[in-house]
């Protein structure tokens, strides 16, 4: 089945929708009226007023009919939506992409990963590192960033992917202690990266199998979110090396299409550390196949 095609003011209606859902007349400043209320959250007319704009116009943007909302009319919206600094943000990137939409979905970037990242990787041992892509796809990984995730190496190279993981994989909710925080974290980077390009292959695809496959999702995804709590500290119950509290930190690449890359320490002397220790050293060696790496020179070049 093709990917669904979205017009221009397709995802910012989506956005404005979820947030007017999750937003209560009383956290707006509003009275509710008597009687229940057939709407969760605030009316079409009470956002309009709110941000001072008509309610036609507002529906129009709402149905993704309006594409060009003026950058005091996002301000506007944002204000009256409590939005925080981010959520403010990812709407502006939304409103400024409807404005320019073209109909042609760009290509998913490369998911060749240079030669010398995979150096960087080797030399961060034991420390487990991986690097993924925009949609979280793990691309490359040392010998401990792919055991971190028992059960995820018995999946092919391709099905790799952090996202289809935590929702998919059996073993997820068992390793992570915290598995609803960090599943919410990981559906709103998902929809902050997709909201700006909804049509392209790499989101279309693995947005589609995982509201088929997994109902959890699917509840987040409605929820339309883009801020994660990113944790600075994740527990893992490893099967192999027991429980294990690790610092983690990520970072962009240079010179990539959204690549990432990921990496876990602790404090050395520590049984978190050993846990690392013995965690790189009774994994799977990393397959060296050099299969990709002329391609990735004359990406870099």
């Amino acid at each position: 089945m093709a990917p669904e095609q979205h017009t221009g003011g397709d995802e910012l209606a989506r956005f404005l929708r979820a947030r007017r859902t999750q937003t209560s007349p009383e956290s707006a400043g509003l009275t509710p009226g008597p009687g229940a209320r057939r709407t969760p959250g605030l009316r079409r007319e009470e956002l309009a007023t709110l941000a001072g704009v008509s309610i036609d116009y507002y529906t129009r943007l709402e149905r993704g009919k309006e594409t060009r909302p003026s950058p005091g009319v996002v301000d506007a919206l944002a204000r009256a939506l409590q939005l925080d600094d981010d959520e403010h943000h990812h709407l502006r990137e939304l409103a400024a992409r409807a404005a320019r939409y073209a109909p042609e979905p760009p290509p998913p970037p490369s998911r060749t990963v240079r030669p010398h990242l995979k150096l960087v990787l080797e030399t961060m041992r034991p420390n487990p590192a991986y690097i993924l892509s925009r949609s979280m796809d793990m691309l490359a990984w040392n010998p401990g960033g792919l055991a971190l995730y028992a059960g995820l190496s018995d999946w092919p190279a391709k099905q790799r992917n952090l996202a289809r993981y935590l929702f998919l994989h059996p073993t997820a909710r068992e390793l992570f202690p915290d598995w609803e925080n960090l599943v919410r974290s990981c559906v709103a980077r998902l929809r902050a990266e997709a909201g700006t390009n909804p049509d392209a292959p790499d989101f279309t695809n693995l947005v589609g199998e995982l509201l088929l496959k997994s109902p959890d999702f699917a509840k987040l995804w409605e929820r339309y979110e883009v801020v994660g709590r990113k944790k600075i500290q994740k527990t893992f119950h490893h099967p192999t090396v027991g429980v294990l509290t690790l610092s983690w930190q990520g970072m962009h690449l240079d010179g990539t299409l959204g690549q990432r890359l990921s990496t876990y320490t602790a404090e050395p002397g520590t049984p978190d550390h050993d846990a690392m220790l013995l965690l790189d050293m009774s994994a799977e060696p990393v397959d060296r196949t050099p299969s990709t790496e002329p391609s990735a020179r004359r990406e870099a070049g």
